[in-house]
């Protein structure tokens, strides 16, 4: 009896194999590469979170200290949670559904659709300190800065503001280039999800009574655009919290009392001016803890049932 069992069980391998193997074989690329460059580092991460580490000494094991002191004594850390998780609120849905409804629109233009996809496309091909540079011309703090030059003719204000150098203003200015920037990878993958859609979805909707284009876009177009919209969601998510070269190029590193102050600025402060790495694991597994758990929501919301 125990021999017949091992039988089919092996006969049972063996089909499973053979029936499954190809797709194993050409998906175990990705496999390898995903366990060097993401499970690896991640599980070195963790590991060094726990230690006191600083990239000459062997890693001595010191357990949840280094979190303890994060969370409880590190003032400037839950300064730079608070701001990035306001950039986060503010610039992640605004660059979501803007992206969301310029490529909508550019869907909807017969003519010169490339050159405006290239437009709003354009700002994501650059670096995050080119972009800055460009939007510093226009936030100066002296009168020649265009914000200020226009305000000082129309009687706004009566004197320059420092845009950058005064903390009530630097973080809504970076939120402002952070947006614009915003549009790269999800524009592109929400415009080809509104272009690869069936047009005869859109004739069923008409014969079915749908009267206006607004009804297209949350009868038609919305359902059937789930996976685009989740991909376009992760990198919302991901590019709100990771704001630094924008942040640094714009207001310097310190920002001005911390106003600037992200968690990807305050991880790399400890780990390449400090050389602490145990304690920048630790803001590492923080950050990556809050964008996983942001990511499964988005996963939840957007999840084809169908």
């Amino acid at each position: 009896m125990i021999a017949i069992r091992q039988k089919e069980a092996k006969g049972g391998i063996q089909q499973w194999l053979h029936k499954n193997a190809v797709g194993y074989a050409f998906l175990l690329p990705f496999l390898i590469l995903f366990a060097i460059f993401v499970l690896v580092p991640v599980a070195v991460a963790m590991y060094y979170s726990l230690t006191n580490y600083n990239m000459i000494q062997t890693p001595s094991f010191v357990g949840l200290d280094n979190y303890a002191q994060l969370i409880l004594d590190d003032d400037v850390f839950l300064t730079s949670l608070k701001n990035t998780l306001l950039l986060a609120v503010v610039t992640g849905p605004l660059g979501y559904f803007a992206s969301f409804i310029m490529a909508w629109l550019i869907t909807l233009v017969k003519r010169g659709r490339g050159f405006f996809s290239l437009a709003f496309y354009a700002p994501s091909l650059t670096s995050g300190v080119a972009m800055s540079t460009i939007w510093l011309i226009l936030f100066s703090g002296d009168r020649y800065g265009y914000i200020n030059n226009i305000l000082l003719r129309m009687g706004v204000i009566m004197e320059p503001i420092l845009w950058t150098k005064d903390a009530d203003y630097v973080l809504p200015v970076i939120m402002i280039i952070s947006v614009w920037m915003s549009m790269g990878n999800g524009f592109l993958s929400f415009l080809a999800g509104f272009q690869n859609i069936d047009p005869s979805m859109y004739e069923a909707g008409r014969v079915d009574g749908i009267k206006n284009k607004w009804q297209e876009l949350r009868l038609i177009t919305i359902p059937l655009m789930k996976p685009q919209m989740l991909f376009g969601a992760i990198n919302a998510i991901v590019g709100a919290f990771a704001v630094f070269d924008v942040a640094t190029a714009v207001a310097g590193m310190p920002s001005p009392n911390y106003a600037a102050h992200t968690i990807v600025a305050h991880l790399y402060d400890y780990a390449f001016t400090r050389f602490n790495m145990g304690y920048a694991s630790a803001v590492a597994m923080v950050l990556f803890l809050i964008t996983f758990v942001l990511g499964r929501i988005c996963m939840r919301v957007f999840r084809d049932d169908t």
